[in-house]
């Protein structure tokens, strides 16, 4: 594994808290991805490893009696996924139901299982932040239910405010429903995915109202999808909205994440201020799916006159910033969380190469990232599952 950055996070970005908006995107970071601004990269890296930390506890052992569930209690999560001075505290898991039926002899068939976690950043942290940071994080594909959900690929009308239905705007239709389904007889989280995250998101909010607040949604693949819907699920509803002249920023980190929805959903998200920032690595074709065809390039002729179909085309959200130092030989990398975060410590490395010119260094990136992913130590069928799934999803089938 990459050295944990935490100690470097530490010494250089003690100016974080005089600038944190612009890193969380008030200015659409103008002026701080093409060159990536180092104080943001250090921001990245870390909601990345706190995205992480959902992969190293869930428990896909289905002789275990936390089978589809976190491994640790909220309390020790951090410190036995070895990021114990992560800054964080966990105030609530986080379950999704991908609502549609599997065969019988299906390990995960139609269960609840945990997707993520909400924290609230600690008092020494938010000194360190300049606000308090609500953080909600979500792993990626990893079972066959939830990659068999992402094959609806097809688009549906979110719906989320009762009082504006809005049904131009529109979002992928396995991806809704992972985010809104509900399995009652799951014996850990109550409600759908929504509820539960509407519900503990708003309870923080109202805890912490008076503070300077912010709320952050990071999440990879299909995570990275959940993200996106609840941060305009919560911005169109107005819940980060506390006073008419106090409006919480709501950011999103996506790693590796496929389109979630039309171009009215694109446009809704701008209006309502979300800021979305989407980390792709060029060589990852997720990030360019669903919508091989009908995407943000059959929207438009010339650059002015909108097509009919244009609702039914797949438009990526936010600004992105684009991974691509090497190309990787080992093609199973190149949408794995870990390859990411192996690429964006590698920024650093090519801004040293840059002005020294320190010779082979393509070479050392490549063994870096290549270290990085050997490191992940998951079983060859999960890593097949999440790929396939991830693939599957992807050729819109």
């Amino acid at each position: 594994m990459v050295p944990s950055t935490r100690s470097t996070l530490r010494r250089n970005i003690a100016s974080l808290a005089s600038m944190w908006r612009e890193i969380q995107g008030s200015n659409d970071w103008y002026g701080l991805v093409e060159p990536l601004n180092p104080l943001l990269r250090e921001e990245i890296i870390r909601y990345v490893e706190l995205v992480d930390a959902c992969y190293k506890a869930f428990d896909l052992d289905s002789s275990s009696k936390r089978f589809l569930n976190c491994k640790h209690g909220k309390a020790s999560m951090f410190r036995e996924v070895g990021m114990a001075s992560s800054g964080y505290e966990i105030t609530k898991y986080i379950y999704a139901a991908p609502g549609i039926s599997m065969p019988a002899q299906q390990d995960d068939a139609g269960q609840s299982r945990w997707i993520g976690y909400v924290a609230v950043s600690a008092d020494d942290e938010t000194k360190r932040i300049g606000r308090r940071d609500i953080l909600v994080s979500f792993r990626g594909t990893v079972t066959s239910t939830e990659w068999l959900a992402n094959l609806m690929s097809s688009l549906t009308p979110a719906r989320f405010d009762p009082t504006n239905q809005q049904p131009e705007v529109k979002v992928e239709s396995g991806f809704l429903s992972l985010y809104t389904s509900n399995d009652s007889t799951c014996r850990f989280g109550q409600g759908s995915c929504r509820e539960q995250l509407l519900k503990e998101v708003t309870r923080l909010i109202n805890q912490y109202k008076g503070e300077e607040l912010s709320v952050t949604l990071a999440g990879h693949s299909m995570g990275s999808s959940l993200a996106i819907l609840f941060g305009y699920d919560l911005t169109e509803l107005g819940l980060n909205r506390v006073h008419p002249s106090c409006e919480i920023p709501v950011t999103v980190y996506s790693f590796g994440g496929p389109r979630v929805g039309n171009s009215r959903f694109k446009q809704r998200c701008d209006d309502l201020g979300l800021k979305v920032l989407r980390v792709v690595n060029t060589c990852d074709f997720i990030t360019k799916l669903p919508g091989m065809i009908m995407n943000d390039g059959m929207r438009v002729i010339g650059g002015r006159y909108e097509l009919p179909w244009s609702d039914s085309c797949y438009t990526h959200v936010g600004v992105e910033l684009s991974l691509d130092f090497f190309k990787l030989e080992n093609p199973r990398c190149v949408h794995n969380l870990e390859t990411y975060l192996g690429l964006l410590k590698c920024c650093s490395m090519a801004e040293s190469v840059k002005k020294n010119e320190e010779p082979g260094f393509i070479q050392k990136a490549k063994e870096m990232v290549a270290r990085n992913y050997e490191a992940v130590h998951v079983m060859p069928w999960q890593d097949a599952a999440r790929q396939v799934g991830d693939l599957v999803q992807s050729l819109g089938f």
